[in-house]
């Protein structure tokens, strides 16, 4: 391994000074390519799991260079930052290569498969002095920055009761078939992991409150799944018929209660079976003077409920946000801005770090302590759906009861 390297210190280059390599060109990997080049950053390649696969999206991509190797991509002085967007089993030994050779890192969800892992991630990181994140990215839809100035600025009151869904249909059938049912490519949870760690992390971002305790109830109602002879990516229609029956571990929905921090109490329900919802993420905030509320299939309006005043819609636009959503939006109001915006908007954050050459001290963006916190919550979560029982969340203190 590359000996780690200290970082150098504040930089003066230019974001198109920047380059750029991405691992994994699947369904979220080539959202990164694709955002990497709206904001400016050079692209210099990419990898993936074959040197053939590679070649073609690279091609696809109009990408110049389909790295062979990992290290291919850290001996090339050309890549500043190296994006992790391959299977969860990887993330861990191509994030931690990837600053032992100086080079800053974003990586998608779970920053790892457990979390002692993740907890020497952070250590590490924080070692090096580069850049770390983890793309949680939900968190930069313009609304979501003005929502977290607002409840911080005291405009909803005291945080009371949180609550929400995240609902997808795209393993609803005994046929649907991802690398993420598999245990050991992804993990001993998935329902939780894939998409409720986005909700969880979304929430406390809001808030500012930290779930501390969770009562949970994991559920798997397809135990054995038709597995194709080939790969499949992600949200993938393509039906093989040349499949082996898979047994499945880990759960289809999930129902979780929470306590935070501060006192407040919250719910979510997860579920990847939910026939309809392609990609339904809902949350309200109800606070002690106002609430507000947020629905991802209507990204661009946010619902902000009163007692005694009419209630209001706010579509976003960034003459009525605050300084923070302002920043994450680029385009005028009226123009919806979706998903594959908001990582344009976190990479912005991101690169203005790396530009800097060094985190800032409060970033928006989720950082690997962020990523560990929410697998220490994923750890209490799967405790409380074995034992049946409050879990607390390691290292957090315990909420008022």
């Amino acid at each position: 391994m590359t000996p780690i390297k200290e970082h150098d210190g504040p930089g003066t280059r230019r974001l198109a000074d920047i380059g750029a390599a991405v691992i994994g060109a699947g369904f979220i990997g080539t959202v990164h390519v694709e955002q990497l080049r709206r904001i400016g950053v050079q692209v210099r390649g990419i990898l993936e799991v074959t040197p053939e696969r590679g070649e073609a999206k690279a091609q696809a991509l109009g990408v110049t260079r389909a790295y062979p190797s990992l290290e291919a991509i850290l001996e090339d002085p050309s890549v500043d930052v190296v994006h992790v967007t391959s299977p969860n089993h990887l993330h861990v030994e191509q994030a931690r290569q990837i600053l032992s050779a100086g080079k800053h890192v974003i990586c998608e969800k779970p920053l790892a498969m457990t979390s002692p892992e993740s907890a020497d991630l952070v250590r590490l990181a924080a070692k090096t002095g580069l850049v770390n994140a983890v793309n949680f990215n939900i968190r930069f839809y313009p609304l979501h920055q003005h929502v977290r100035e607002l409840i911080a600025d005291g405009g909803l009151g005291d945080t009371r009761f949180v609550t929400g869904h995240y609902f997808q249909d795209w393993l609803l059938l005994e046929t649907d078939w991802s690398w993420r049912l598999d245990t050991k490519l992804a993990g001993s949870l998935r329902a939780v992991a894939d998409i409720g760690s986005h909700w969880l992390d979304l929430t406390t971002y809001l808030t500012g409150q930290r779930v501390v305790s969770v009562m949970a109830d994991l559920t798997n109602f397809i135990p054995r799944r038709a597995e194709p002879s080939g790969p499949v990516e992600a949200f993938s229609t393509e039906r093989s018929t040349d499949t082996v029956e898979r047994e499945v571990a880990t759960e289809d929905v999930a129902s979780i209660m929470l306590r935070f921090a501060n006192g407040a109490r919250g719910t979510v329900v997860l579920s990847q079976i939910s026939a309809g919802r392609k990609n339904s993420l809902q949350w309200e905030i109800d606070g002690s003077i106002a609430a507000a509320a947020w629905d991802s299939e209507t990204p661009d309006h946010l619902w902000l409920g009163h007692r005694e005043r009419a209630n209001e819609i706010l579509l976003r636009n960034p003459a009525l946000m605050g300084a923070a959503g302002r920043r994450a939006s680029a385009l005028p109001g009226g123009h919806v801005e979706g998903f594959g915006d908001t990582f344009g908007a976190a990479f912005r954050a991101v690169y203005a770090d790396v530009v800097a050459g060094h985190p800032a001290d409060q970033p928006p963006y989720a950082t690997f302590a962020d990523g560990h916190y929410e697998m220490l919550v994923g750890d209490a979560i799967a405790e409380s759906s074995r034992l049946g029982r409050w879990v607390d969340v390691a290292g957090e203190a315990k909420a008022p009861r």
